[in-house]
């Protein structure tokens, strides 16, 4: 028992000691490195976008990273030249290597967006990705844009990755004819000479014989949480969608003669699109025309039936969303089909049958229609919709007998809010119907 607590006790002592020195060793094997931010520019470059890269730029230089990389796929931008050309400048005289990777694969670097690339300090791209309709080319102050032979022979047209290659947009330290991973973009920088400083963002490490590349930490980074929503409602889409939404249930919230969740909802969208429209370069007439679309498609609700102003509404709001955006913005077929389909069922299907199920109900005394006549204004066959007092009802036919168009019909029954019909002409006389009194014949003469 002695013996093996004085083993104890040395094992004790000594593992400590042998920890420290395998720390020692890893250390001195894998030296650290600053690491490298990466951040994200997805989508549209807006104000609150552009803001964001300012600011990774100014986080990263404070945080003493070796480099900032930006992560683009962007189609383009919606601030002002004069705000990308600050924004070009800033990435070029960052006091630390700012490098772009269009990436993943399939990514996109178009419009002013693109021409970012010009700015940074090296560039990568990935497979399968879009370069270029660059347009007129940003002069930012006291900066040359390396854009090579692609300024000119991309202000028009877009070009893929081997291509944009040649071109001379890949600038990075790699023999890969593609970057497919943001990985294989932070080892690309090994070795880049910036401000006086050569960054070592990859070391070879030997391990049990094998020689191994470490690369340094990576650290990512995307907008905050209210940066992100502002700017994903300035996404074309997004802006059309939430607005269209808004005004339906606007709509919807007026015929239920009240203030409730509908409402509520329909005025937070309103915002946010409206936001969004600020954001985005739109066509007045256009947006009036969406407007004009929706309150002229409620004409109909109010009767419940879906007429001939809910197919002049649903025209209307797919001219106006054709025309919606300019400087080369469009929405997508698949935006267009599911705003006009939701149109399409809330103005037809879902609004009139609120309406009905509201105001045809039994507290307001629909008894009174039982055994009142009126007139096809559809062929009930067996189902339709009957005229009644200058109001339609869809209605339904309780014989075998179908009702034409025009015919004159009288209310026998009441299902819901459907009328149960039946031909005046043969038909059986309702027994609450009110016969009108007579008087009693006179007595014939000399009778008691």
């Amino acid at each position: 028992m002695r013996r093996l607590a004085i083993v104890m006790l040395l094992a004790a002592l000594v593992a400590p000691a042998t920890r420290a020195f395998a720390q020692d060793a890893d250390s001195t094997s894998v030296p650290q490195t600053a690491p490298v931010d990466v951040f994200k520019v997805t989508g549209l470059v807006d104000s609150v976008l552009a803001n964001g890269i300012e600011k990774a730029i100014e986080r990263a230089e404070q945080n003493g990273s070796q480099a900032l990389v930006l992560q683009m796929n962007s189609k383009g931008a919606v601030v002002s030249r004069a705000r990308m050309e600050r924004l070009a400048q800033r990435i070029a005289t960052a006091k630390i290597p700012v490098a772009i990777w269009v990436g993943p694969s399939g990514a996109r670097a178009t419009g002013l967006s693109g021409q970012l690339l010009g700015a940074a300090a090296a560039t990568g791209i990935a497979g399968k990705t879009k370069i270029g309709n660059f347009g007129d080319l940003l002069q930012p102050e006291g900066v040359t844009m390396q854009l090579g032979d692609a300024g000119e022979a991309l202000r028009s047209r877009t070009v893929g990755s081997q291509d944009a290659r040649q071109l001379g947009l890949v600038r990075i330290n790699s023999t890969d004819p593609t970057i497919e991973i943001v990985k294989n973009m932070i080892a690309g920088l090994d070795g880049l000479e910036y401000g006086g400083k050569v960054l070592d963002t990859a070391t070879e490490v030997t391990k049990g014989g094998t020689t191994q590349q470490q690369l340094t930490a990576a650290r990512f980074s995307d907008l905050g949480l209210s940066d992100r929503i502002f700017h994903t409602v300035a996404s074309p889409p997004i802006a059309y969608l939430l607005f269209i939404t808004a005004l339906a249930l606007l709509i919807f919230e007026f015929y239920t003669a009240g203030v409730g969740l509908a409402g509520v909802i329909g005025a937070g969208c309103l915002i946010l699109a409206c936001y969004g429209f600020g954001a985005l370069p739109i066509r007045g007439w256009a947006l009036a025309v969406i407007v004009a679309s929706m309150v002229v498609s409620a004409v109909d609700v109010q009767v419940g039936i879906p007429r001939f102003w809910t197919g002049v509404g649903l025209v209307g709001n797919l001219i106006g969303a054709l025309w919606l955006y300019r400087n080369g913005l469009s929405l997508s077929w698949v935006t267009l089909s599911v705003g006009m389909l939701c149109i399409a069922l809330a103005f037809i299907v879902g609004m009139p049958s609120m309406v009905r199920t509201r105001f045809a109900t039994p507290t307001i005394g629909r008894e009174w229609m039982i055994g009142e006549t009126g007139e096809a204004a559809i062929a009930v066959d067996p189902e339709g919709v009957v005229l009644v007092r200058g109001a339609q009802w869809r209605a339904r036919t309780n014989r075998a007998t179908p009702i034409g168009r025009g015919d004159v019909v009288r209310v026998v029954a009441i299902d819901g809010v459907t009328l149960e019909v039946e031909p005046q002409a043969g038909g059986a006389r309702d027994y609450r119907e009110r016969r009108p009194k007579t008087s009693e014949p006179a007595a014939p003469a000399g009778s008691d």
